[in-house]
């Protein structure tokens, strides 16, 4: 099958090469079998053994490289045999037909030797073949029959003739399908079923493959099954034809037009008891299982690689399977999943991967179950903390068959260096990762907590062994959706480099407790002080009485000396959930960690912001110095003009009027970023300045305007 997108697995993507061993009594044509097959036909002189033959995968039906080794008892030794035996993937043990001694000693000699060189768990497959079938006009499988419901190694049994090239290819061809599509682990011939581990398997890809959970295969669901294991789908008439047969051997295998899964489970078996076996290996390796049925690693975990400084995040396609995951299991369309809902998702997992801390990590409704908005960010948690384990969830999902993706790691985007986003000062992360540190009991479960929506009487209700160290969930900066991952910092005096490590720190402080804050300002010396990540202190358990900080300096002091933003007050002791305020702040901080931010808003606008930074921007300060300096020399101009009128008047008076002019100047320089410019300036007759102080009213009322515009918005945000 062509290699691509939602190519089926194939037995050589399981099995590198098969090695096939042909022993038995001498004489019984070994050695011309294997000649036949190589030149097609008989050959005249037959040597004592045949060398080994490698038949290349392009021309066999598996497409996997085939070597094919001769035993000869007069060659070789017993050692020799059991090191073939050892390096063999399947035994061909042939007897004579005509020879009743060499069917003998089938069951005498070769499958106790044989069985004695394997472990009895991982029994090699053998194949028993009768040559020389030309030479006798009868069969002897009645006497082989019970050989092989004796021993369930043996695969089969084929009759063929070296000399006129009766079923050599098919003897080889079955000899490799006994190694690439092995019955051993699927079927248990004396019961007559399925074995357990195969049972398992099956369902697990039934219940993947009933994409919306009604219990059964519709017409559109087998389609899709068959393309992605076979890469053809069925005619409609094919499949009415499928369903006739399992409604003719069990009344409950189709329900509603569909098939159920014992209906599903009694098509494989069929398969398998009608030696067609290698069509649920088909579908067992296309959903990742090997020959043991347990899924591969190669399956499990696809190769990924994260460079240092880079994060992993689930990428848009992802979510989306995610979302379809969800409202394939949320049966009562609540956007919660219940105890049994989540169960009945964890059946594709070989065991329950998220415990009763998962809970206390996302979002949940009043009754205890994982929101939607809870469901996404748990997985976005174990995509930023482990990727692997997420490519291992993904895949008991079976992300890749679903979405016809190569592989798991297609759900996975590997974010840029963080030393790049620095440099570029913008992130393309989604996932931002704040360490909370603070004392012991200093509020940073409530901070955690409160993220969730969780007030001080939910927190209440937490039992200690269910408590979480990380919470996680979405917040809202400039309009665009970000997750925010708190991570709790357990008390310590030296903090090791996972736990520096983080987009921006929390420091929490009591301030009910005088200790509380030393602690804080310590770490922050100790390991912020002089690094690129943004700190905010904040100050917890607001709603108590607050007492001086046992510390050289108040905390206000210390941020303001840090040109850190101010103590935030925050407390989870609301009637309603807690404010979000400090979230949003931390969000931003993580977002832009070059910007020292001011107003620290929380509109998710900030347009206070880009008005103030615009006002203080060095390209509006020159246009303000120029419009002064050009309003300034065309006053200087007309009080000149002014002065050479009064050239005729008496001495004092021209002495007081110099005067009057230079108080002009001073009162311009000294008002010019303090009030208005022109108090003093009403020394000067108004006819003579009406032009010049026309602009500059003009142009100081426009500024105070703006200013006072400014910082009634500031008013409003803070009310809001």
């Amino acid at each position: 099958m062509p290699a691509g997108r939602g190519r089926p697995l194939r037995a050589a993507d399981m099995k590198k090469d098969v090695r096939i061993l042909l022993v038995g009594e001498p004489r019984v044509g070994k050695t011309s079998l294997i000649m036949s097959l190589v030149s097609e036909e008989f050959p005249e002189e037959v040597p004592p053994r045949a060398e080994e033959i490698t038949i290349p995968a392009d021309v066999t039906p598996e497409r996997v490289p085939t070597h094919i080794v001769d035993y000869s008892e007069a060659e070789q030794s017993d050692e020799q045999l059991h090191q073939e035996i050892s390096q063999a993937n399947v035994i061909c043990i042939v007897y004579a037909v005509n020879n009743k001694h060499s069917i003998d000693k089938v069951t005498s000699r070769w499958i106790p030797l044989i069985n004695e060189r394997t472990d009895k768990d991982s029994r090699l497959p053998l194949i028993l073949v009768g040559n020389k079938s030309d030479l006798v006009e009868y069969s002897s499988m009645e006497t082989i029959l019970p050989i092989m419901n004796q021993y369930t190694e043996i695969e089969t049994c084929v009759e063929c003739s070296a000399k006129n090239l009766k079923n050599i290819s098919e003897l080889f061809y079955y000899a490799q399908k006994a190694v690439l599509h092995p019955t051993g682990p699927l079927y248990c011939p004396e019961e007559k079923e399925m074995k357990p581990a195969c049972i398992k398997a099956l369902t697990r890809i039934f219940k993947i493959s009933d994409q919306d959970n009604d219990g059964t295969l519709n017409d559109a669901e087998l389609n899709f099954f068959q393309r992605i294991c076979f890469n053809t789908p069925l005619a409609p008439q094919a499949l009415e034809d499928v369903k006739n047969v399992v409604r003719k051997h069990i009344s409950d295998g189709v329900a509603d037009s569909g098939l159920t899964l014992k209906g599903f489970l009694f098509l494989h078996t069929l398969f398998i008891q009608r030696g067609r076996h290698e069509t649920t290996w088909t579908v067992l390796r296309r959903f990742g299982y090997d020959d043991d049925l347990d899924l591969t690693p190669e399956y499990l975990f696809p190769l990924l690689k994260i460079p240092p400084d880079c994060t992993t995040e689930l990428n848009h396609h992802a979510y989306l399977f995610l979302q379809s995951t969800f409202d394939k299991h949320d049966l009562d369309r609540d956007c919660a999943l219940s105890p049994d809902e989540l169960k009945d998702l964890f059946k594709v997992f070989p065991y329950i991967p998220w415990g009763p801390d998962v809970n206390n990590t996302v979002c949940t409704n009043e009754k205890g179950w994982i929101t939607y908005q809870g469901f996404l960010s748990q997985w976005t948690l174990t995509t930023y903390l482990d990727v692997q384990r997420c490519l291992e969830y993904l895949g008991y999902l079976g992300y890749s068959i679903l979405t016809e993706q190569e592989s798991q790691a297609s759900a996975i985007t590997v974010t840029r260096d963080k030393k790049i986003d620095l440099q570029k000062k913008q992130t393309q992360r989604n996932v931002f990762r704040c360490n909370v540190i603070g004392m012991k009991n200093c509020g940073k479960s409530g901070v955690l907590q409160a993220l969730l929506g969780r007030n001080l009487m939910r927190q209440k209700k937490i039992r200690d062994d269910h408590k979480s160290y990380y919470a996680i969930n979405t917040v809202y900066v400039y309009g665009q959706e970000k997750y925010l991952l708190l991570h709790d910092i357990s008390e310590s005096e030296f903090l090791t480099e996972a736990e520096i490590l983080c987009d921006v720190v929390c420091l929490v402080y009591d301030v009910s407790n005088p200790k509380s804050f030393e602690y804080c300002a310590r770490i922050f010396k100790q390991h912020f002080m002089d690094s690129r990540i943004p700190c905010l202190i904040v100050a917890a358990k607001s709603d108590l009485h607050e007492v001086k900080q046992e510390y050289s300096i108040s905390p206000t002091d210390f941020c303001r000396k840090h040109k850190m933003p101010p103590p935030q007050a925050f407390t989870c002791n609301t009637a309603d959930a807690p404010s979000k305020d400090i979230f949003v702040k931390l969000t931003t901080m993580a977002m832009y960690p070059h910007a020292r931010l001011r107003c620290m808003c929380t509109c998710n606008r900030c347009t206070f912001c880009i008005c103030q930074s615009f006002l203080n921007s060095d390209l509006l300060q020159s246009v303000k110095n120029k419009i002064f300096t050009a309003v300034l020399n065309r006053l200087r101009a007309r009080v000149a003009e002014w002065g050479a009128m009064l050239l005729a008047d008496d001495e004092g008076s021209i002495t007081h009027q110099v005067h009057a002019v230079s108080s002009v100047e001073d009162s311009i320089f000294m008002e010019s970023s303090h009030g208005p410019l022109f108090l003093e300036a009403r020394h000067v007759t108004q006819a003579d300045l009406k032009s010049s102080t026309f602009w500059l009213r003009a142009s100081f009322g426009a500024t105070v305007f703006a200013v006072l515009g400014f910082a009634m918005y500031k008013a409003l945000l803070k009310q809001r």
